[in-house]
C-alpha cells in the first residue's frame, strides 16, 4: 500500500515496475485534482453496451480523455452528442493498464447561453408531453375581479405600473403583494412558496409578474419546480415575465400570458369609464321597461274593470249550478242504490242455489260408499297377492339347487369354490369339497378316467 504518493525515491535508486508507476501516479493526480470544473467541446463520443459513456475533451490546443460512467450518465437530462460544449466536473485519474491519463466524471452541462437554451427546450418539451401547455387546462379570467394577488418584488418599477394601472382603471379592486425574490438560485423556492400561499387565499386571480432581464436572469421562471407550483394553483394566473419578446416556461404553463406586467393589469383591470357608461344604458333601458310595463298593466287593469260584474249576480248564478248539482247527485245516488239493491238479491239467489249443507250431503254419501268398497278391494288384493306368492315359492322350489341335493345329488367344488362340470377339471389326488342336502364331506379323486391305463398281458 502506498502511504506518501510523494515520498521520493530512495538515494539508493529503488526500481519501480510499471505497475507501481501508474499506481503512484493515479493517486498523486486523485488527490491534487479531486474535484475540478472543465469546459470544452465534446469529440469521438462512444456508448458501449455498458451503459457507461466515453468521449474526448478538446479545445483548440489540447484534449483529454473523459469517462462518464451509468450511474451519473443517468442524470444527465440534455443529449451529448460530438460537437457539443459542455462544463465537466469530476477528478483526474489515470487508467493504470494503458497509463492513459482522463477524467472521471460525475456532472456534465451544456456550456454558455446554449446550455440555458438547450435546457429550456428539454423541459419545454417534457412539460408539453404531460399535456401542462394544453388549452383544455386552461381557466378563463374572471370578468369583474374583486381581489387580486400579485406574486412578484416588492421592489421595482413592475409593482408600481401594475398598481397604477389599476388605480386608473378599476380603483375598486383590491391588490395584494405576495413578495418574492424574482432572480438568482433562491428565487425558485420562494416563488414556488408564493404560489401556494396565493392559491390558498381565494383571490379571484393572480398576476406573476417580473421586468426584463437577459435569459440567466429570468431562468427562474423556466424552471420545472415553478411550473408545477403554477400548474398546480386552481386560481387563474396571468404570467407576465419579462418584455414582449421574453418567452419563459411560466407563460407557457399559466392560463394566460401577458407580453408586460402593464398588459397583465389591464386584462384584469376593467376600465370604470366604460362601466359607468354601460351603467347609464342599462339604467335608461330599465327606465324605458319599467314605463311601458306600466302602460301595459294600466290598459289591462281597464279592460279587467269593464269586465268586472256585481258580485251578487255571479252568487245567484252560483245558488242555481248548486241546485242543479244537488239534484243531480240526488238522481245519480236513487239510479246507483236501486241498481245494488238489485245486484244484492241476485247475489242472494245465486247464494242460496250453492248452499255448501247440499254439497256436504253428497260428498257424506260418496264417503260412505268408498268406506265400503275399500275393506272388500283390499280382501280381494290381499287375496291375489297370497295366490301369486304360493305360485312364485312353488317355482323357485323347483328351480333351486337346494331341492335337488335334497333328492340325493350332491355338488363338488374346487380350492377356489368352482363347481366341478367335467372330470377334465380335476386331477388325480385332487381334493374336492362335495356339498349335500344337508353339509359338506371332504373328498379325493382317486380316478378321473382320463390317463390310459396298460394292462398286462399276463393277466
Amino acid at each position: 500500500m502506498i502511504r506518501d504518493p510523494f515520498e521520493r525515491l530512495g538515494l539508493d535508486r529503488e526500481v519501480l515496475t510499471v505497475s507501481q508507476l501508474n499506481g503512484r501516479a493515479r493517486v498523486l493526480l486523485e488527490d491534487v485534482f479531486s474535484n475540478i470544473w472543465v469546459e470544452g467541446e465534446i469529440s469521438n463520443l462512444a456508448r458501449p453496451a455498458s451503459g457507461h459513456v466515453y468521449f474526448t475533451l478538446k479545445d483548440s490546443g489540447a484534449q483529454v480523455r473523459c469517462a462518464l460512467f451509468r450511474n451519473n450518465a443517468a442524470r444527465v437530462r440534455q443529449a451529448l452528442r460530438d460537437g457539443l460544449a459542455v462544463k465537466v466536473r469530476g477528478k483526474v485519474s489515470l487508467f493504470e493498464g494503458r497509463g492513459d491519463y482522463q477524467l472521471i466524471l460525475d456532472t456534465v452541462e451544456p456550456a454558455g447561453d446554449g446550455a440555458l437554451r438547450l435546457a429550456f427546450d428539454a423541459l419545454k418539451e417534457k412539460l408539453s408531453a404531460e399535456g401542462l401547455f394544453s388549452a383544455e387546462r386552461k381557466r378563463a379570467l374572471p370578468a369583474h375581479p374583486q381581489r387580486i394577488g400579485i406574486i412578484s418584488s416588492p421592489t421595482g418599477a413592475v409593482i408600481r405600473d401594475i398598481i397604477s394601472v389599476f388605480r386608473r382603471r378599476a380603483p375598486q379592486v383590491e391588490l395584494n403583494l405576495i413578495p418574492t425574490a424574482v432572480q438568482g438560485r433562491e428565487a425558485i423556492n420562494q416563488i414556488v412558496r408564493a404560489l401556494q400561499r396565493a392559491d390558498a387565499q381565494g383571490f379571484d386571480a393572480l398576476i406573476l409578474a417580473r421586468g426584463g432581464g437577459s435569459l440567466e436572469d429570468l431562468w427562474c421562471f423556466n424552471e420545472e419546480a415553478v411550473a408545477r407550483a403554477i400548474a398546480a394553483c386552481v386560481t387563474p394566473i396571468v404570467s407576465a415575465v419579462g418584455h414582449e419578446t421574453d418567452v419563459s416556461i411560466s407563460d407557457f404553463v399559466a392560463d394566460v400570458r401577458a407580453p408586460t406586467p402593464s398588459a397583465a393589469a389591464e386584462l384584469l383591470a376593467p376600465d370604470s369609464s366604460d362601466l359607468q357608461r354601460r351603467l347609464e344604458s342599462l339604467h335608461r333601458r330599465l327606465l324605458l321597461r319599467i314605463q311601458n310595463r306600466l302602460a301595459h298593466d294600466r290598459l289591462r287593469l281597464d279592460g279587467l274593470t269593464r269586465r268586472l260584474r256585481h258580485p251578487g249576480e255571479r252568487l245567484r248564478q252560483q245558488a242555481q249550478r248548486l241546485d242543479d248539482l244537488d239534484m243531480r247527485l240526488r238522481r245519480a245516488f236513487e239510479q246507483r242504490l236501486n241498481q245494488r239493491r238489485e245486484r244484492l238479491a241476485r247475489l242472494d239467489t245465486r247464494l242460496a242455489a250453492q248452499h255448501p249443507g247440499r254439497t256436504l250431503a253428497l260428498h257424506k254419501q260418496r264417503l260412505e260408499n268408498l268406506a265400503e268398497r275399500l275393506p272388500r278391494a283390499m280382501r280381494e288384493a290381499l287375496k291375489d297377492r297370497r295366490l301369486q306368492l304360493q305360485a312364485q315359492v312353488q317355482t323357485l322350489q323347483v328351480v333351486s339347487p337346494l331341492a335337488t341335493l335334497g333328492r340325493g345329488y350332491s355338488i363338488l367344488l374346487d380350492e377356489r369354490g368352482q363347481a366341478i362340470r367335467s372330470a377334465a377339471q380335476t386331477q388325480n389326488g385332487q381334493r374336492l369339497t362335495a356339498r349335500l342336502g344337508e353339509g359338506e364331506l371332504q373328498v379325493r379323486v382317486e380316478d378321473n378316467h382320463l390317463t390310459p391305463v396298460t394292462l398286462s398281458l399276463l393277466d
